[in-house]
């Protein structure tokens, strides 16, 4: 029996690692292909399944439409704020950093958003609320200052506005007011 070399050898492994490789992608792309229909139907979720929760989520353009009017109300009184928008599950939509809005803006704009949208409230009711709770203050990733809003869909939150930059957290909440309220028109 010959034996082969380690140079022939190591090609012939080569090769039949490219051949097998090139069967998978085929059979990967040819199921990548495959319509829809061919799925089996156990595969489709059943929406009236107890299992299932739905949930409302703001699309990136209404998040944006919303982060847009909340600039324009802060221009409209010479203010330099930052704008974010958070989703019912406090992760980050769009930020806006209006011109001239200082750095410590950015992350406090989402801190308020992630605090309003958590609690269904607005942070300006919140911080009255902690001489009653001191730890909630204590939560990473909260804010307990004027300037978040939730925005609410039959009741229950669907994201939340922040706004920080100006001078007080009453302003910020006002304009917050005006993002959500945009949302509504």
């Amino acid at each position: 029996m010959k034996k082969f070399s380690l140079r022939a050898r190591v090609l012939t492994v080569a090769v039949a690692a490219a051949a097998l490789g090139a069967g998978t992608l085929g059979a990967v792309s040819a199921n990548a292909s495959a319509p829809a229909a061919a799925l089996p139907a156990g595969a489709a979720a059943d929406a009236a399944n107890r299992n299932l929760h739905q949930t409302t989520h703001l699309t990136v353009a209404a998040a944006t439409e919303a982060a847009q009017a909340v600039l324009e109300a802060a221009q409209d009184e010479n203010q330099r704020v930052t704008v974010a928008v958070v989703d019912r599950n406090g992760n980050t939509v769009v930020v806006l950093r209006g011109d001239g809005a200082g750095p410590q803006s950015y992350e406090s704009a989402e801190r308020k958003a992630f605090t309003a949208v958590s609690w269904n409230a607005p942070t300006s009711e919140l911080v009255e609320r902690l001489p009653q709770a001191p730890n909630l203050k204590d939560i990473p990733g909260t804010l307990f200052l004027g300037g978040g809003a939730p925005v609410r869909a039959k009741g229950a939150p669907i994201a939340g506005i922040g706004v920080a930059g100006a001078p007080s957290g009453d302003l910020d909440e006002k304009f917050a007011r005006a993002g959500v309220a945009a949302l509504a028109r």
